[in-house]
């Protein structure tokens, strides 16, 4: 929590501070908006910091600077994007008003919200459903389906970490991770902080297609990691290092794997059954509740009821 605490202004980190043990275990998003209390979601539930004073525009600026240490400059990508990646893996969402350029975004400015959403590392969350997504030596092509907020970053990520380290019926095998958000990693200067095992190559803060690309014809790998896959770039990059022979593990937002299967840019994946392997996640036991892991076809292999990411 120290690097989240950094930019927080001072009233806040105290208040936060203060909270039992088990709530800061709990933190999953600090949420500030311009003239309302500050708001935290503690395991899906919303708690409002009444007892200090609303958020500030001058709340808006401290934060702000220590985001771009100081030079708005430094966040000129990321305010085109919506969102900043701190240490840790951290992720800072931001609103305010658009400003577009031939339909595109250039950059987010007035910034009125922030939504700062809790990254934490969780060893094992993947044990749980490892061994159905290896068959005979081989990790199989796996797409990982959940709303938001479910634990879909965690799982990738010790799947990450198992593919690297190697399991008892799979060798350690060349990763390569895509990390746009820098949430999986969680990079510093271009080194992993997360553990991902010894036989990772990270692209940090580098878009989905454009990496998945420059791993193949530079790292050689064997099994590559994306998160949130929607686009339909994406789409076309999966084709090409599903047809090069290399593993993926991906994820995408959504409740089902029916609700997926309707998204245009998508679909082709699932018309080519692409995928060999499918865990659907949700929060109805906490973040990381597995429902169910699916073959290439639809058809449910197991059914499960436990929080294994957060």
């Amino acid at each position: 929590m120290e690097t989240i605490r950094r930019i927080l202004p001072p009233v806040i980190q105290r208040a936060i501070a203060n909270l039992p043990k088990k709530d800061i275990r709990q933190l999953e998003e600090i949420r500030l908006r311009v003239n309302q209390p500050v708001e935290l979601v503690l395991d899906g539930q919303t708690l409002f910091l009444d007892k200090i004073p609303r958020f500030s525009l001058e709340g808006v600026r401290y934060v702000l600077d220590r985001l771009g240490e100081y030079s708005l400059y430094t966040l000129e990508e990321e305010l085109k994007r919506g969102y900043v990646t701190i240490e840790g893996g951290h992720r800072v969402g931001l609103a305010g008003r658009v400003v577009t350029n031939n339909g595109y975004v250039k950059l987010i400015r007035d910034i009125s919200s922030f939504n700062i959403r809790i990254a934490r590392e969780k060893i094992g969350a993947a044990q749980s459903v490892a061994d159905h997504l290896v068959d005979r030596g081989r990790w199989l092509n796996t797409l990982i389906i959940g709303p938001p907020q479910t634990g879909k970053t965690t799982l990738l990520r010790d799947i990450a970490r198992m593919a690297s380290s190697g399991v008892p019926t799979v060798s350690a095998k060349k990763v390569g991770i895509v990390d746009e958000r820098s949430e999986i990693a969680g990079c510093i200067k271009g080194v992993p902080q997360n553990n991902l095992g010894q036989r990772v190559d990270v692209l940090d803060a580098c878009p989905k297609a454009e990496g998945l690309m420059m791993l193949i014809r530079s790292m050689s790998p064997d099994l590559i990691v994306v998160d949130e896959i929607g686009r339909k770039e994406d789409t076309e990059a999966l084709f090409e290092a599903l047809n090069a022979g290399v593993t993926i593990i991906a994820s995408a937002h959504g409740f089902n794997l029916e609700q997926i299967k309707q998204r245009p840019t998508v679909r082709p994946l699932f018309e080519h059954q692409l995928f060999d392997r499918y865990i659907i996640i949700s929060r109805r036991h906490g973040p990381g509740s597995i429902e169910a892991v699916l073959d290439g076809t639809g058809k449910t292999i197991v059914r499960k009821e436990s929080g294994a990411a957060s």
